[in-house]
Order: C-alpha cells, then sequence, then structure tokens
C-alpha cells in the first residue's frame, strides 16, 4: 500500500507500463495466430483476444472494399473462418509491427503500428503489402483484449517470385 503521494504515483506509472506490455503482448499473440491461421486453424485462440463486441474493419479505400467491417466476435470469427477452409490460401504469411505507439488511459489503451506482411499463396503468388494498424484496448479481468481493430493498407503489390526459395543463403566465407 502506498505511503506517500510519491508512492501512489510510482505505484500508477508501473501500472500503465505493466499494461502497455500487456497490449504489446496481446498485439503480438494476435500476429502470431494470423501467421498460422490456415486449415483446421481453432478460430477460438484468435476471437478469444477480442471483445462480445469488438469491432474489427478495413479502412481506406481498398481495405475497405477488400475485408469490410464486422461487428461482435462472433461476426469476426466468421470472417476469419474462410481462412480455414480447403484449399489453404496461405503457403506462407509473416506479420512484421513496427513503428509502435501504445497509450495507456486507465482501464484502456490505443495502439498503433506499421505492418509489413509478406505473403505466399497456395496458388504460388505472392504479395508484399504494408498497412497502418490502429486498435483499442480494454483491461477487464486481469485480461487485454481487443475492441476495435482498424487495417488500413499504405501498398501492396504482387512479387514475381515466391518468398521461399531454396536457394543457398549468402554468407561470408
Amino acid at each position: 500500500m502506498p505511503n506517500t503521494p510519491g508512492d501512489k504515483e510510482l505505484l500508477i506509472r508501473l501500472e500503465a507500463l505493466e499494461r502497455e506490455g500487456a497490449v504489446r503482448a496481446c498485439m503480438n499473440r494476435y500476429m502470431q495466430l494470423c501467421d498460422v491461421l490456415g486449415v483446421g486453424f481453432e478460430l477460438e485462440t484468435l476471437t478469444s483476444l477480442f471483445t462480445e463486441d469488438a469491432v474489427w474493419e478495413g479502412k481506406g479505400t481498398r481495405y475497405a472494399a477488400t475485408f469490410g467491417r464486422y461487428e461482435g466476435r462472433s461476426s469476426i470469427a466468421s470472417m476469419f473462418a474462410k481462412y480455414t477452409l480447403e484449399p489453404a490460401h496461405f503457403a506462407l504469411n509473416i506479420h512484421l509491427l513496427g513503428n509502435e505507439m501504445i497509450v495507456v488511459d486507465g482501464e484502456s489503451a490505443k495502439g498503433s503500428w506499421v505492418l509489413m506482411q509478406p505473403s505466399e499463396f497456395s496458388s504460388g503468388k505472392s504479395q508484399l503489402s504494408c498497412a497502418r494498424i490502429s486498435a483499442e484496448f480494454v483491461f477487464t479481468k486481469g485480461e487485454c483484449l481487443i475492441r476495435h481493430f482498424q487495417t488500413e493498407n499504405i501498398f501492396s503489390r504482387p512479387m514475381n517470385v515466391a518468398w521461399n526459395q531454396s536457394a543457398e543463403l549468402p554468407v561470408p566465407k
């Protein structure tokens, strides 16, 4: 228990840092699960990161049309479910986050990231996409959950060859 005003301030700052870490861990888990989203994937592992009334949406001209908007955990699960059906959509999918900004405000937080996503599809095509991610989080019952997730395309481009090649890795001799 804090004994002085300074102690109380330190505890508030410590809680904010712990919650910032919880936001980071939640977003990291979300991206890791999106990396392995495929045939037979158990959707509950992904959708459990969202509040029951969460919103997931594509923003901007390209992603609003491509992804749309989903309200509620079950609607979000339905959107992700199409990635779990045969034939597999992705052969390789990596979500790389950077330029992170997280602001904690009591029982909620907001975060933003830049995403680079190299993808290789089961069709043999490859794509490099970059997006701006914005998300709102809530802290409830010891958990950090996503309340609102937005992704907005910065650029996307097809690649001429698959990402994963069998060529030798260049290393110094």
